[in-house]
């Protein structure tokens, strides 16, 4: 509810393709490229990850995967993990679970060489 005296505010008319390019995203793009946005992200992502460090990142995909295991529960990831093995499972030869295995034993036998 409105408090009393003021009125609504008239609605917004949508924006035609001619003036959204007047406004920027599309003028934009047509004057730096495709790849200008994406060149932005890496300087910005770059200098972060200078100034604030690799532990930051950490520190936040610690957080975002607790918040993830709290919204979804174990057992969502659970049956992730099990519908994602079956398609493994079923677009691989027989033979490809037994080829990881024996690389897995062989870094395991490399870890504990001196």
């Amino acid at each position: 509810m409105l408090p009393e005296g003021e009125e609504r505010p008239a609605p917004i008319s949508p924006t035609t393709s001619s003036k959204a390019d007047r406004k920027g995203g599309n003028a934009v793009r047509k004057k730096y490229g495709e790849d200008h946005y994406r060149q932005i992200g890496k300087k910005g992502g770059t200098t972060l990850k200078e100034q604030r460090g690799s532990e930051y990142y950490r520190t936040i995909a610690r957080k975002g995967g607790a918040a993830n295991k709290m919204k979804y529960g174990a057992e969502h990831f659970s049956a992730m993990g099990k519908k994602g093995g079956n398609a493994t499972k079923e677009s691989q030869d027989p033979d490809f679970y037994s080829r990881i295995g024996k690389l897995g034993n062989a870094a395991r036998r490399q870890k504990r060489m001196p």
